[in-house]
């Protein structure tokens, strides 16, 4: 079986090895370029494809009909795109007789679109996980092949999270690509009345709201810890980066937004229990307990506000 595929991401480089070690010929991978505003964390599909001498491009536009007309004559059997950023077109998927196939980081049909990892602790929810299924011309839209869940702890943030879907992926991809290989892979038309979609997040996303309850809160802080750009509020008129908290249920309430530092502990009200800081990035410096109390020694009483 010849795929050409599209990939980015830790989760490129799992698929990548993936269909190495299933003896899927990997003909061309497409990529993108690296964006300088982005903490890029991750690892490098095109350095993977360097080190195994397959051909690897970062096209702008992977749509265009030149392209296109370059992927046909290689004539693929299928299209793969594990994390990559950009629609395939219709006229596209159809270059390969078996379509194209896709692997998302949630339990679909639910959490389609953008920054589903993020998106998911954020809300709060109490498992996710991984999908593999057909590309159509809306994205996370197509018939699953197999999905694999996980549960979120309490205490998952964004990088434990990534981790349990990494994992999870590579033993999905484990499982149902003998199957594609095949042509015995299912094919289960998702259920529409379940959908959830959700966009790209902005660092602007990240601003704290102490007018709701601390769990919102916490949520917010461990969806976008780092290596994301981090939840915040601003004291002193000077931002607050949050990146490490918990709920306080066992102290009293403050009034939402005020800052109590007392003891070892610096806490923040919200409109039921109080949220406790654990580590933060303030005037330059970061800190954690006990850095921070210390950071703040001056500023118990004072409010947190939203600008």
């Amino acid at each position: 079986m010849r795929a050409v595929v599209f990939a980015y991401h830790n989760m490129g480089v799992i698929g990548l090895e993936a269909l190495w070690r299933h003896g899927i010929d990997t003909t061309l991978v497409l990529s993108h370029h690296d964006d300088p505003g982005e903490q890029c964390w991750f690892a490098s599909v095109a350095q993977w494809c360097r080190a195994q001498r397959i051909a690897c491009e970062c096209p702008v536009d992977v749509n265009r009909p030149q392209l296109q007309s370059r992927i046909a004559a290689l004539k693929p059997d299928i299209l793969f795109s594990f994390f990559y950023r950009r629609l395939l077109s219709d006229a596209l998927l159809h270059v390969a007789p078996l379509g194209g196939l896709n692997l998302h980081a949630s339990l679909l049909p639910a959490y389609r679109g953008r920054c589903p990892a993020n998106w998911v602790l954020v809300n709060g929810e109490a498992q996710t996980g991984v999908t593999l299924h057909h590309m159509v011309a809306r994205a996370d839209a197509g018939d699953v092949v197999g999905a694999a869940a996980l549960p979120i702890e309490s205490d998952d943030d964004i990088m434990s999270l990534y981790t349990k879907l990494e994992e999870a992926a590579e033993a999905l991809l484990d499982e149902l690509l003998p199957l594609v290989v095949a042509g015995r892979a299912p094919r289960v038309p998702q259920d529409e009345r379940a959908v959830s979609t959700y966009g790209g997040r902005r660092p602007a996303d990240g601003l704290l709201d102490w007018s709701r309850p601390a769990h919102t809160q916490y949520n917010l802080v461990r969806a976008v810890t780092d290596p994301y750009p981090g939840a915040f509020s601003f004291l002193d008129g000077e931002r607050l980066m949050v990146w490490r908290a918990a709920v306080d249920r066992g102290h009293e309430r403050l009034v939402p937004g005020r800052l109590e530092v007392t003891g070892s502990e610096v806490r923040v009200g919200c409109t039921d229990a109080p949220l406790k800081l654990m580590d933060i990035t303030w005037k330059g410096q970061r800190m954690s307990r006990p850095g921070l109390v210390r950071l703040l020694a001056n500023y118990d009483g004072a409010m947190l506000t939203s600008g």
